[in-house]
């Protein structure tokens, strides 16, 4: 049996090759395809099995183009209602790739219809050996069940049976492939690990200490992270089977007054994806910032609208299609122009600008002493607002601006932080667009105001690589 597992940040996605002798299985795959089609060329072997183990909620799979470039067949859980050509399996199904077994178990609980693919490896032993889990069972976690409206309290139970019941009855030497890592939002706590066994996760997965079900279930319908906008639709999306990448046209570039007049045309956002300073220092009227240097893809997913087309501002134009790349991984697939020669070229055309001063850390604590209506917002997650603030702040994640906006003065000075300047700035450009005048965003973020010495070092920001939510006191 061999594994190699293909790891996407910033979505924290797993998806692994498995093979055997000549022939291999692809497991959750990403939608760009390319990668497992030349790992397997280097292994010389035959891609013959697609295997989802549920319908994703984060991100658009490549069960389809993947289908069509390698004739493999898919196999996809048959409560999930797939409207593509697979084979639904469900518990009790089985299938073989050369000496491999593969069973399957009903696992739902993160989303009904999930299933866990169990293999044994018949050319070493009789006993399971590795489950690819997909987003049951993470390293230190397990998947959140809370995801569909009104059936969190019914997933969780079913996802307490399903762990307990089922995958902790597994050998501990049984190697855990999930779905997703640290920094995924499909989980609350998971560790940088990526891979774990059995064994591992009875004695230190936080989640697998809680005995009492009622305990288990209270805890995973309570406190847990928001959901990005995009989780609501990829589901549904992966199921009906999501378009083609090949039927998908590339931006192209666009002169900066063309750009302006398809800017100002309902239908069309302008999304720039620039570092933050330099979208302070100049940008469309009207555009949405998400920094390509931070968690560009998630948050794009979370706020750009789905149903509009998009007209890319980028550093150059091997970005715009890296860019489009990664909105597409989120089923935003209605990118078709980036602005050609950037912001200086559109500077040289006369065409005006708008700008969100940065503040540094010193400048923040001196505004703050001068008061005059300053208004501090923090756009953070919660877990992260209450592990460590600054006095004063209120605390709007930066997606909630887009319908909080209303309870900010419009008269005051806003200043945005979050705790690098990535999320402050999203933030601030959707101030912006709803009319603020005043807005200003915190360079460096939490973090740069701790290494200044003004406060203590943010928690989080010490352990970028841990779990999005620390400690196993989110599990009590």
């Amino acid at each position: 049996m061999f594994v190699q597992q293909f790891f996407v940040e910033g979505l924290a996605h797993s998806s692994y090759l498995l093979g055997g002798s000549g022939k291999c299985a692809i497991v959750d795959p990403r939608r760009d395809v390319q990668t497992y089609i030349d790992a397997a060329r280097n292994m010389n072997m035959q891609i013959t099995h697609i295997l989802e183990t549920h319908l994703h909620a984060d991100f658009i799979s490549g069960h389809l183009d993947l289908a069509e470039k390698t004739g493999a067949k898919i196999y996809a859980p048959r409560a999930g209602g797939c409207q593509f050509e697979h084979v639904a399996v469900a518990e009790g199904d089985s299938f073989d790739i050369e000496d491999l077994s593969i069973n399957v178990l009903d696992t739902g609980g993160h989303t009904p219809e999930h299933i866990t693919y169990v293999v044994t490896d018949r050319a070493r032993g009789k006993e399971p050996v590795a489950i690819f889990c997909g987003d049951t069972l993470f390293v230190g976690d397990v998947g959140r069940p809370d995801l569909f409206p009104g059936r969190a309290q019914e997933l969780a139970a079913r996802l307490y049976d399903n762990l307990h019941g089922k995958l902790l009855k597994l050998p501990d030497f049984c190697e855990v492939y999930p779905a997703h890592g640290a920094g995924s939002l499909c989980g609350r706590a998971m560790g940088a690990k990526r891979t774990s066994t059995i064994g591992y996760e009875k004695r230190y997965n936080a989640a697998l200490q809680i005995k009492s079900k009622e305990e288990f279930i209270a805890s995973l319908t309570t406190h847990m992270p928001a959901a990005p906008d995009h989780f609501s639709r990829c589901s549904a999306t992966n199921a009906e089977g999501p378009a083609m990448v090949k039927d998908l046209a590339m931006p192209t570039p666009i002169g900066p007054k063309e750009f302006a007049s398809r800017a100002g045309r309902d239908g069309t956002v302008v999304l720039d994806c620039r570092n933050y300073d330099a979208f302070g220092g100049q940008h469309v009227a009207g555009s949405i910032h998400v920094d390509f240097g931070g968690n560009f893809v998630t948050f794009a997913g979370w706020v750009v609208p789905v149903d509009r087309d998009i007209l890319l501002v980028c550093e150059r134009a091997e970005q715009a299609a890296e860019a489009t790349d990664w909105l597409r991984r989120v089923g935003l697939d209605r990118t078709v122009g980036y602005l050609d020669g950037g912001l200086y070229n559109w500077a040289r055309q006369g065409l005006p600008t708008d700008h969100i001063p940065q503040l540094s850390a010193h400048e923040l604590r001196e505004m703050m002493r001068e008061g005059d209506g300053l208004v501090l917002v923090d756009v953070r997650a919660s877990g992260e607002f209450e592990a460590g603030r600054i006095e004063g702040a209120a605390n709007i994640p930066a997606p909630d601006l887009r319908t909080r906006y209303g309870k900010l003065p419009r008269d005051s000075r806003i200043v945005v932080v979050c705790s690098t300047g990535h999320r402050s700035s999203l933030g601030a450009s959707l101030l912006k667009r709803e009319g603020f005048k005043n807005v200003w965003n915190v360079a460096g973020g939490m973090m740069g105001y701790g290494a200044a010495g003004l406060a203590p070092a943010c928690p989080m920001c010490k352990a970028p690589h841990g779990p999005a939510f620390l400690g196993k006191e989110d599990y009590r």
